[in-house]
């Protein structure tokens, strides 16, 4: 297969979702993941997630974490509040983004599933898209915002109304009470060497 000219342009297009930052930085007031960054770690909880569940399919899992928000790209993110009354057709954003690419059936399969969340990829990758808001969420309160703890109902909420498997109520919880400063305390170079810096 030769590459077409649309796939340089979808390459350059996708690259430009690290210019996106998500629409939760207007109310945070801060600094937030863009949407590039976001689907990073929404990939590598998703995988967490289905070897938690017993799935197998890695590699859809993988490829609908990485179609899950690619319309932002067309339709911008919105937070709570602007989806009251904006109205965003993700699903021409995408079918546009990927015409005359080489990559047509991540849109015609992929992300149709995605969307559907019938399949227990779907749901796992919508678990993994939203427990990243709970990670980033753990971290916003680390950097001194107050936000988070006035979201704490609503996240909750989605604890136990939105999260498709219970493995990712496991994580959720696991996220809430774990130290987002741990990964870094405790590999401190004069933890593991003790003779550092003599």
């Amino acid at each position: 297969m030769e590459p077409t000219n649309r796939d340089i342009e979808f390459l350059f297009e996708i690259g430009a979702l690290r210019n996106i930052t998500r629409a939760w930085s207007q109310t945070l007031g801060m600094d937030s993941a863009s949407i590039s960054e976001h689907t990073f770690r929404v990939l590598w909880l998703a995988l967490l997630l289905a070897r938690m569940e017993g799935v197998k399919s890695e590699e859809k899992i993988m490829k609908m974490a990485l179609v899950h928000d690619v319309a932002e790209s067309r339709t911008g993110d919105a937070n709570y509040t602007q989806a009251l009354y904006t109205e965003r057709d993700e699903d021409q954003g995408a079918r546009d983004m990927f015409e005359g690419t080489s990559l047509t059936d991540f849109y015609k399969d992929i992300l149709t599933e995605y969307e559907k969340r019938e399949s227990a990829e779907a749901k796992i990758v919508k678990d993994a898209d939203n427990l990243d808001v709970d990670i980033e969420s753990r971290e916003l309160d680390e950097r001194g915002s107050k936000l988070p703890k006035k979201w704490m109902g609503f996240r909750e909420q989605v604890r136990n109304e939105k999260l498709y498997t219970e493995s990712a109520k496991k994580l959720w919880d696991m996220i809430h009470s774990a130290d987002p400063s741990d990964w870094h305390l405790k590999n401190n170079k004069w933890l593991k060497n003790p003779d550092a810096g003599k």
